[in-house]
């Protein structure tokens, strides 16, 4: 019997998809539910298939985990592991974490199973699951993977242009009225991620002034152990070279790699949101 499992959601996302240990972990899907229909995993729809804004009548949704369905997979998981480390998005961003937490609960402790709130997503999310799969497989306990992914939360920081306020309503996030008014404005609002919150920190009116933001958000930072953008949809091709130059002039030691938005963030986020996520290096090292 292997000794630990990893766990986590499908709006991870990944520098390198073969990393070391992805044998033993497991990623959980959510719903995509559009015009009142659930979308199959195997439809081929995209985040290019999305329109910038969100209506009533698309109504997004994004649909997480169940309490059951974790339930049923911590069990059968349990066969063949003698402990799971669940690594899911933000608690306060989706349910995941809290339906995980619950179906644990229920399992009354068999198998052993320590649940992680990254506090983030997407590349912040990915970044902690490979950290735990690859210090798994070196040999770390259940201890000694969190507390590494609890020092690697508290170094990571994220920000978000989104220009499809309407999605952030269907998300609960904002109230209709702000993102009507929003978007009738053509306002490009800014958000961080802090804490796992969404919180907004900034409004601007023009893509320049975002890829300023972007670059002025880059230059607090003195060193950093990564970094990753993350590409709206369609790519603003100008804006990501200019702000990669920039990355590339002044964090050239720094592991940096961009993706694509991945479908259940476009639904959370907005489509055409463009994301930038660092790792601030260890102040030990």
């Amino acid at each position: 019997m292997n000794s630990i499992c990893i766990v986590t959601d499908n709006t991870a996302q990944f520098v390198n998809t073969s990393f070391v240990g992805k044998n033993n972990t497991r990623i959980v899907p959510f719903g995509i539910e559009l015009n009142g229909h659930l979308l199959s995993e195997d439809n081929g729809f995209s985040p290019k298939d999305l329109p910038a804004n969100a209506t009533a009548e698309l109504n997004p949704r994004l649909i997480p985990p169940s309490r059951e369905m974790f339930r049923q997979l911590f069990s059968e998981l349990g066969t063949d592991y003698n402990e799971i480390i669940g690594i899911f998005s933000s608690s306060k961003l989706t349910g995941c974490f809290e339906n995980a937490k619950a179906a644990a609960l229920s399992l009354h402790g068999s198998p052993k199973i320590l649940l992680v709130d990254s506090l983030s997503i997407s590349y912040g999310l990915g970044q902690l699951v490979q950290t735990a799969a690859e210090a798994v497989v070196r040999g770390a306990n259940c201890i000694e993977v969190e507390r590494k992914l609890r020092d690697i939360i508290l170094r990571t920081y994220a920000i978000f242009c989104m220009p499809g306020l309407s999605y952030l309503h269907f998300s609960n996030f904002l109230d209709r009225a702000q993102a009507v008014i929003g978007e009738m404005m053509g306002i490009y609002s800014i958000f961080s991620i802090e804490e796992g919150h969404l919180t907004p920190i900034e409004k601007v009116r023009s893509r320049r002034n975002i890829v300023l933001y972007f670059q002025e958000f880059l230059d607090e930072f003195e060193k950093l152990e990564s970094l990753a953008l993350i590409q709206n949809a369609p790519a603003a091709t100008q804006d990501i070279r200019t702000i990669r130059e920039h990355i590339r002039d002044h964090f050239h030691e720094s592991i940096y790699s961009e993706h694509p938005i991945n479908l259940p963030l476009a639904l959370l986020f907005g489509p055409q949101s463009l994301g930038l996520f660092v790792i601030e290096k260890d102040s030990d090292f």
